[in-house]
């Protein structure tokens, strides 16, 4: 392995944690600020990853591209954006890393280390949810790639998740590595283990939608980096 490598392995792997411990833990902090109050506390957690993530794209893009998605590193590998081995690498750097996240993030709040969520998520509606806020998240990144406007990447799917919190009926996951890291933490952001199956398969097909739309829409080719 080389350097560059290993450092873009690194950055997905420091990403997907702190992105993890952003998510995980602005939901244990809003449980506490607003515990009688539902539609607060999703404001408050979608309010601080809205704000949250575009820093840590920014943070880490120059370096791995700030995927901390697996959904989003396959789409970039079957565009030809990324090499396959690369992506074949993030995928477990970047499930890793959500699950350290949520260590963390229980850690913070004086909880213990591990509790597995109980929080069961899966019906029907939010299946389809998950489908779609996969699909528009795809569109967002690789539409502002492909028309040569990926510096506004950051604040565009930060805007876009933030609102997903609210249109979405399951609060937008739209990532498998978030996904099992949440299985983690039995708090306001987690999943129950039953739910996360479900969940990974409603956002693989979103993506799979997603790039069909990206291909239909936006046929130019793009280069390997």
């Amino acid at each position: 392995m080389n350097l560059a490598f290993a450092r873009r392995l690194s950055a997905e792997f420091l990403g997907s944690a702190l992105l993890a411990a952003l998510v995980i833990g602005s939901g244990i902090a809003a449980q506490r600020l607003s515990p009688s109050d539902t539609g607060l506390q999703l404001l408050e957690n979608a309010l601080a990853t809205a704000l949250g993530l575009p820093v840590l794209i920014l943070i880490f893009a120059p370096v791995s591209g700030a995927h901390f998605n697996p959904v989003v590193s396959l789409v970039d590998s079957v565009i030809g954006m990324r090499a396959w081995r690369d992506t074949i690498a993030y995928i477990p750097a970047q499930i890793a890393g959500c699950i350290v996240g949520a260590i963390l993030a229980n850690l913070m709040f004086g909880d213990p280390a591990v509790s597995i969520s109980t929080t069961d998520r899966l019906m029907p509606p939010h299946f389809l949810a998950e489908v779609i806020a996969t699909a528009g998240l795809i569109l967002v990144i690789f539409v502002l790639a492909r028309t040569d406007r990926a510096n506004l990447t950051p604040a565009a799917v930060g805007a876009y998740i933030g609102a997903a919190y609210f249109f979405t009926s399951s609060t937008s996951f739209a990532n498998p590595a978030i996904t099992i890291g949440r299985i983690f933490s039995d708090t306001f952001a987690g999943i129950a283990p039953t739910s996360a199956p479900g969940y990974i398969a409603a956002q693989i097909i979103g993506a799979a939608l997603g790039l069909l739309v990206l291909r239909w829409l936006y046929p130019r080719a793009a280069s390997r980096t």
